[in-house]
């Protein structure tokens, strides 16, 4: 018989169908599904896009779309099934195939309070935006084919079997690891895999002598606002309840973006002499995706250093890419988002302590563990996610590479994605 394991993972009580699905709790995870599909189209679609020279804008829009469109098909096929059922003898790593195709979601089927079918389609956005992420590191110079082709395999092989064993049951998920929202299951992984693809695929012409620089930051700023309106169902949804633990994980989230803004901007006006809109959009996204992970265990006070030090340390984990190891992250998400949900992870099991005061959360109040025995968890699982991340995008990148060109020709990417690939011009005048 299929094993619904999260709501136990959460908390949540197993209800008998014949009591219903909880009304309230059933519309806040509505509401904070839409939200999240509101993230990738059109919140990261047009903050991508505008950081993007002209040509190219898109080329990188159609990428977000098409992912979308992909991996719900993915995940409705195996993808959930895999990621939330019982595997087995095998469930330390992976879920089984019970719920293939949805099978089984009838109006009585719950999850917790809720239907299991609304439990089903919330994950599936976490699912859709985690690859478009990696969008970001192979922007103006990847493939469209090769690139939805390797798309749909990263998620069944990577995102998978890391949301199983830290969502589903598995063995990080045994271990006790803290990862509320996506630190490890989508930041680390984006994060990661944009760093193998960026490397594999190589550096755009003209890269690092020649400046590219966004050509529409109004486009930036307007995505950017929609991430910041769009992760409170990404967190808050992540407590699968409308209680106190959503509010607090949606109270932490904002103040961790408006810190890591403003820790970033401070960062820029010091080095570089005037602060920027893409500084601060930047920085508001670092603060959101450090504090994802930590959201249902830390505190305000918490997630006021969590986002300050993310402002900094993701300033200047770009300028390291960037500039010192020279690898053209085009769009920096390895230093924003793989850096920021390896900070946040370990931060978790330090600031859900209770031993901390005004800057304590709620998790180690509850727990046998120390919070030297939970940093260790954590630091378990930020390990084991970046190694197997990186084994397997880079295996998944030259498996496609064998079947067709990864990326453009230099001709090719001098004319623009846009024509080359989609014979379509985002600005006619």
């Amino acid at each position: 018989m299929k094993k619904l394991l999260i709501p136990a993972l959460l908390g949540l009580p197993s209800i008998a169908s014949a009591a219903g699905p909880d009304t309230g709790d059933t519309a806040w995870i509505l509401t904070a599904t839409a939200l999240v599909l509101f993230m990738t189209i059109p919140g990261l679609s047009l903050f991508y896009g505008g950081l993007v020279r002209n040509r190219n804008v898109l080329s990188v829009l159609m990428q977000c779309f098409a992912i979308t469109c992909a991996v719900s098909v993915v995940w409705l096929v195996a993808g959930y099934s895999l990621a939330f059922t019982d595997g087995g003898a095998w469930n330390s790593w992976i879920g089984g195939l019970d719920s293939v195709l949805f099978s089984g979601m009838g109006k009585d089927s719950l999850s917790g309070s809720i239907p299991e079918v609304s439990f089903a389609l919330f994950q599936m956005t976490f699912a859709i935006i985690t690859p478009a992420l990696i969008v970001g590191a192979f922007a103006e110079r990847m493939r469209f084919g090769p690139m939805l082709a390797f798309s749909v395999l990263w998620v069944l092989a990577v995102y998978v079997p890391v949301c199983h064993w830290v969502w589903g049951g598995g063995w990080l998920a045994e271990m006790g690891l803290y990862d509320f929202a996506g630190g490890t299951v989508v930041h680390i992984t984006a994060g990661v895999a944009a760093l193998v693809a960026a490397m594999v695929l190589g550096n755009r012409d003209g890269f690092p002598g020649t400046a590219m620089k966004p050509h529409n930051m109004t486009m930036t700023v307007t995505g950017a606002g929609m991430l910041w309106v769009g992760w409170f169902g990404f967190n808050g949804g992540s407590a699968v309840a409308a209680n106190g633990d959503a509010a607090m994980a949606m109270l932490v989230t904002h103040i961790s973006a408006a810190a890591g803004s403003l820790s970033w901007i401070f960062m820029e006006w010091k080095k570089f002499g005037k602060p920027s809109a893409l500084g601060i959009a930047t920085g508001m996204v670092a603060g959101l995706g450090t504090i994802t992970p930590a959201s249902g265990f830390v505190g305000p006070g918490g997630a006021l250093v969590i986002g300050t030090l993310a402002g900094v340390i993701c300033f200047y984990m770009v300028i390291v890419v960037k500039q010192v190891l020279k690898i053209d992250d085009s769009l920096d998400v390895f230093p924003v988002h793989g850096i920021g949900g390896m900070l946040g992870t370990m931060l978790a099991g330090v600031f859900a302590s209770s031993e901390l005061g005004a800057f304590s959360g709620f998790g180690f109040a509850e727990d046998s563990f120390t919070m030297a025995d939970q940093v260790w968890v954590q630091f378990v699982g930020v390990m084991a996610t970046i190694a197997y991340t990186a084994v397997i995008t880079w295996v998944l990148l030259k498996l496609v590479g064998l079947f067709a060109a990864l990326r453009v020709s230099q001709e090719e990417e001098t004319q623009g994605l846009d024509i080359v690939l989609h014979e379509e011009r985002g600005y006619d005048i």
